[in-house]
C-alpha cells in the first residue's frame, strides 16, 4: 500500500484531504491511505482519541438549509503520536512505501515576508529550529514545517527510499511554489549542498487549491454525532457540505486518483487560487472582524448583518474582481456564493476563528488587490475598508475589549501595541512592512486607510455606541 505521510491532523484535514481519500477507498481504490501525525505537542487529547479509534472519526457535515449527514472517515490508517525528537514521524517519511507528505500548518506557518523570503529576524521559532538540526544532537528535530521536513528528508535521503511529493494544503498562493522555496532557504541556510541537490532533482511541490468551512469542534457535535449515531465519538468534527480541491499534477512519486472522486487535476491553479483567495478568505476575514466589532460571535450574524454584508460584497464587486478580470471563472456568481455559504447558521463558526493571523491575512489575501488597484491609478475604497476594520478590532486588542483570545503567529505584539499607541495610528499603521511590503507609507494607501478608518469608527459607534 501506498502512504500519504501528513504533518497536521487538526480539523481542516480531517474534514477535508482525508475525505477524498475516504471517497476513493469506499469506491474500493485501497492502494492510498494516511499516515499522519503532528510536529508539536499540541492537539493531544484529539491525537489520543483518535488512536484509541484507530483513525477512525465521524465527520457531520451541513448544508445552508441546515441538513446534516454523518459520515465515519477511514482513510487515516495509522496516527503517529507525538515525540520529541519526531522519531516515527521521521521514519513514517524515511519509508519507500511513502509517496507524498502532505501538510497544513496555517498560512502563518511559513514565516515568509512579502517578497517570499524566509523572515528570519522576526520569527524566533524559525531561529530556533535551524540551531535545532544544526545541531543534529539525539533528541534534536525541527518543529517547524522546514525544521520537520528537513530532518524528514535526511532520513529519507539516507535509507535511498526514493522521490517523494510535499504537498501543501493550506490557504497559502502558490502553496507548494512558496513552501518548497521557503524549504530551500532553510536549507541553504544549514548549509546542507547535498541535501539540496537530492530535494531539488527528488521531489516536486504541486500548487493547490482547498476550499471546505471547518469550524473547530465543539461539544455539541460529539453530542448530535452520538444522539444520530450511537457512537461516543471523541475525535467528531463538523464542516459545511461544500467542498473544493483543485491540484496542479504534478506527482513524481505517483498519487490517488483523486478525479475520481471530484478533485480537480489541472495544469495550473492560478485563477481558482486567486478566485478563492482574494473572494472567500479575505471576505472572510471582513466579516470577522466587523462582526466582532460590532458585537457578534458567529460568521452567520454577522454576514446576515446588512451593513457587514455590504462591505463584503462591495469589496468584491467594487475592487476584487475588477482586478482578476478577464478570468474563466464567473465570479459575480461566485461571490453570491460564498456569501451564501457564509450565511449558514448551522456552522456556527466564530469570528474568533476566522480572525486570527491578520498579520499574515492581510499581506497575503488583501494587499495584492490593494497593489493591484495602485498599479492601475485607481481608487481602492472599498478594500480599505478591510485592514480598516482590522486596525480598530486591533485597537480593541490592545485595550483588552476583544471578547476572546487573539492568535496570530506573525504579530509581534510589541509592534501591535506601539501602533495602537501612537499619536497616529493609521499612519504607523501604514507603515508596517510586515503588513504592506513596498506599499508601506504610500500616500494612497495612508489617505484611503484614514478614510476608511473613518467609515469603520461611525459604524462601530452606531452598533454600539463607543
Amino acid at each position: 500500500m501506498n502512504s500519504i505521510l501528513h504533518l497536521g491532523l487538526g480539523s481542516f484535514h480531517r474534514a477535508h484531504q482525508a475525505v477524498y481519500v475516504h471517497q476513493l477507498r469506499q469506491q474500493g481504490d485501497t492502494g492510498w491511505a494516511i499516515a499522519g501525525g503532528n510536529l508539536r505537542p499540541d492537539m493531544a487529547d484529539t491525537i489520543a482519541a483518535l488512536q484509541a479509534q484507530g483513525g477512525r472519526y465521524t465527520l457531520e457535515t451541513v448544508t445552508p438549509q441546515g441538513d446534516r449527514s454523518y459520515t465515519v472517515i477511514e482513510s487515516i490508517q495509522r496516527v503517529i503520536p507525538y515525540q520529541d525528537d519526531l522519531a516515527p514521524l521521521i521514519a513514517m517519511g524515511a519509508d519507500p512505501a511513502t509517496r507524498i507528505i502532505s501538510f497544513t500548518v496555517t498560512e502563518a506557518g511559513y514565516y515568509l515576508d512579502a517578497k517570499n523570503q524566509l523572515d528570519w529576524p522576526t520569527f524566533a521559532d524559525l531561529r530556533a529550529d535551524l540551531a535545532a538540526v544544526k545541531a543534529g544532537q539525539a533528541g534534536q528535530a525541527g518543529h517547524t514545517i522546514y525544521g520537520g521536513l528537513v530532518s524528514i528528508l535526511r532520513a529519507r535521503m539516507a535509507a535511498g527510499a526514493g522521490p517523494v511529493t510535499l504537498m501543501n494544503c493550506d490557504n497559502l498562493r502558490h502553496n507548494g511554489e512558496r513552501s518548497r522555496s521557503g524549504l530551500l532557504q532553510f536549507i541553504d541556510a544549514l548549509g546542507d549542498a547535498s541535501l539540496k541537490t537530492w530535494v531539488e532533482q527528488n521531489t516536486t511541490s504541486p500548487n493547490a487549491m482547498v476550499d471546505r468551512i471547518t469550524p473547530r469542534p465543539t461539544p455539541d457535535v460529539a453530542e448530535r454525532v452520538k444522539a444520530a449515531t450511537g457512537w461516543d465519538d471523541k475525535a467528531a468534527l463538523m464542516g459545511e457540505s461544500f467542498i473544493q480541491w483543485v491540484i496542479e499534477d504534478d506527482f513524481i512519486a505517483g498519487r490517488p486518483a483523486w478525479q475520481k472522486v471530484g478533485v480537480e487535476m489541472v495544469q495550473s491553479v492560478k485563477a481558482h487560487e486567486e478566485a478563492k483567495i482574494r473572494l472567500l478568505n479575505a471576505t472572510h476575514s471582513c466579516i470577522a472582524w466587523a462582526g466582532t466589532l460590532a458585537g457578534y460571535q458567529y460568521i452567520h450574524e454577522g454576514t446576515h448583518d446588512a451593513a457587514i454584508r455590504q462591505m463584503a460584497y462591495d469589496y468584491v464587486t467594487d475592487d476584487a474582481i475588477p482586478v482578476l478580470l478577464p478570468c474563466p471563472i464567473d465570479l459575480e456568481r461566485y461571490r453570491d456564493v460564498v456569501l451564501d455559504r457564509f450565511g449558514n447558521p448551522a456552522i456556527a463558526d466564530t469570528n474568533q476563528r476566522v480572525a486570527m493571523d491578520a498579520f499574515s491575512k492581510i499581506p497575503g489575501m488583501i494587499a495584492p488587490t490593494i497593489r493591484d488597484k495602485l498599479a492601475r491609478n485607481a481608487s481602492f475604497d472599498s478594500v480599505a475598508m478591510l485592514p480598516a476594520l482590522f486596525l480598530a478590532y486591533l485597537q480593541r486588542w490592545h485595550a483588552g475589549q476583544i471578547p476572546y483570545s487573539y492568535q496570530d503567529q506573525a504579530m509581534d505584539p510589541a509592534v501591535a501595541h506601539a501602533i495602537c499607541d501612537a499619536a497616529d495610528p493609521v499612519a504607523a499603521y501604514a507603515a508596517d512592512t510586515t503588513l504592506w511590503g513596498e506599499m508601506a507609507s504610500h500616500p494612497q494607501l495612508v489617505d484611503a486607510l484614514r478614510k476608511a478608518y473613518a467609515r469603520v469608527l461611525a459604524f462601530v459607534a452606531e452598533r454600539t455606541g463607543a
